[in-house]
């Protein structure tokens, strides 16, 4: 049995390895992808376009004004002189937001009196146009306790004292709250996925549309002999990969690892038995390789969609959160998250573990039986 396996996974190395196609995709394009997504996957907003219109022109507004330019989250490119203008300069997409202050800014603060200013902005990307708000109240909040500090230092007696509540937040795990060191470890899981499938959905196919499935036929070999000659060179290859790509995220963008290596090469090894015996799957359903690559993109993109890596799935129907439980990719990302950020063991990350290890040997035991000596 391992005679024959050894052969089948012989063979196979040499057929990837032959074609210099080959070994320019499975080693360049990772690192090319990580380097790209690692600068776009990204949440962080700062340096948010903005346009002022100051109608009041006093003191006050001019240091909000200042409040805002010198914060990284805003850069105030225009300022305006007129109403009509508010709306050209969003509707051409210029700015993100326009900070419009009252005539009577000034007049309202010193006369104790709410001072009106007016934030608009523009809700095409509303997850955007959300955060963007959130750090404008926290400006305009700071404005107003230096505001209430001024005037409390001038209307009470000498020493006296005013109380207010301080609030002092601590960040576990992500402490400067960079949104990269959460995707990134996703970006790996991602990126491992589609090559993996990608590589293994031709290896059935492969022999069919070359002619060699008779050699096949007429071997002695077993059905599982020939899943596991094919997969052993595509998890030798994902998990050369994945050193790559982990290199490239620490070293390069600086992603903490604060777990344990040996595990996360463990539990990567568990989910390329899914990952690889989807993949396999559809190379014993597909009759050509353009067939099998069309089934890899139908199956990767509702995977990426329901695994948690842009959307949180505490935020999805109840019926997709459920479904969401069939999703191997949901699980490796918990893993991966955990492993890098938090630095947790199999003692929480157990659950995760045992889901895809039967997952993925219902997978492979699935495309097993799936492939039949016969061709057609």
């Amino acid at each position: 049995m391992f005679e024959r396996i050894k052969t089948i996974l012989i063979k196979e190395f040499l057929e990837i390895f032959r074609d210099p196609r080959m070994r320019f995709t499975i080693f360049v394009p990772p690192i090319v992808q990580v380097l790209i997504f690692g600068y776009a996957a990204t949440m962080d907003i700062t340096h948010v376009p903005t346009a002022v219109y100051d109608q009041d022109n006093t003191k006050q507004s001019r240091e909000l004004i200042r409040d805002f330019s010198y914060s990284k989250y805003f850069d105030i490119n225009y300022y305006l002189d007129e109403e009509e203008q508010v709306r050209t300069i969003i509707d051409r997409s210029k700015v993100i937001s326009v900070l419009k202050i009252d005539r009577q800014f000034a007049r309202d603060l010193i006369g104790n009196r709410s001072a009106k200013l007016q934030l608009i902005l523009d809700g095409t990307d509303s997850n955007a146009a959300s955060i963007v708000l959130g750090y404008a109240g926290q400006i305009i909040g700071d404005y107003n306790y230096k505001a209430l500090k001024e005037r409390a230092t001038t209307l009470l007696r000498p020493g006296a004292a005013v109380g207010y509540a301080d609030l002092r937040d601590r960040r576990w795990f992500n402490e400067n709250l960079e949104s990269r060191n959460y995707y990134l470890p996703g970006v790996i899981a991602l990126i491992v996925t589609i090559m993996s499938l990608l590589l293994s959905s031709m290896a059935i196919v492969r022999e069919k549309e070359i002619g060699t499935m008779e050699q096949l036929i007429v071997s002695p070999i077993k059905p599982i002999e020939l899943i596991l000659g094919k997969i052993t060179p595509f998890i030798i290859i994902a998990c050369v990969q994945v050193i790559l790509i982990t290199l490239v995220g620490v070293l390069w963008f600086k992603v903490p690892i604060r777990g344990s290596l040996p595990l996360l090469f463990g539990c990567t090894f568990i989910y390329l038995l899914t990952s690889l015996g989807c993949g396999l799957l559809i190379s014993t359903v597909s009759s050509t390789q353009q067939e099998a690559m069309m089934s890899v993109f139908l199956f990767f993109f509702p995977a990426t969609l329901l695994s948690g890596f842009a959307y949180p799935i505490a935020n999805m129907p109840k019926i997709i959160q459920y479904i969401t439980y069939a999703n191997p990719l949901r699980y490796y990302l918990t893993i991966l998250r955990g492993i890098f950020l938090k630095g947790i063991g199999v003692n929480i990350l157990w659950p995760e573990i045992l889901a895809l290890l039967i997952i993925g040997v219902s997978i492979i035991i699935f495309s097993t039986s799936r492939f039949h000596k016969q061709l057609g």
